[in-house]
């Protein structure tokens, strides 16, 4: 059976990969396979003519359980971090 490692690179020049830190030593033959991620469907940039239609601001203005809507939202992102949610 063939073992794997899987490593994450990021191309910085056309053509050209290097990978350093494999626990190979000098002489073993390795199989290098490369993959390229599916690709991720386009994204529609939010404009702010587009946040301003879209209803989004003033979203929570008339909710009597928030008072400050930025010490709410940053608790949410706080819980989200806490839970994984967030992706930096």
């Amino acid at each position: 059976m063939m073992e794997a490692v899987q490593v994450h690179q990021v191309m910085t020049k056309d053509g050209e990969i290097r990978i350093t830190g494999l626990p190979y030593k000098k002489g073993q033959t390795v199989e290098v396979i490369v993959l390229l991620p599916p690709a991720s469907p386009p994204r529609a940039r939010l404009t702010v003519g587009r946040l301003r239609k879209s209803g989004l601001i003033g979203l929570w203005q008339d909710r009597d359980d928030i008072g400050d809507s930025s010490v709410y939202a940053r608790q949410l992102r706080e819980e989200a971090q806490e839970r994984g949610d967030v992706r930096l």
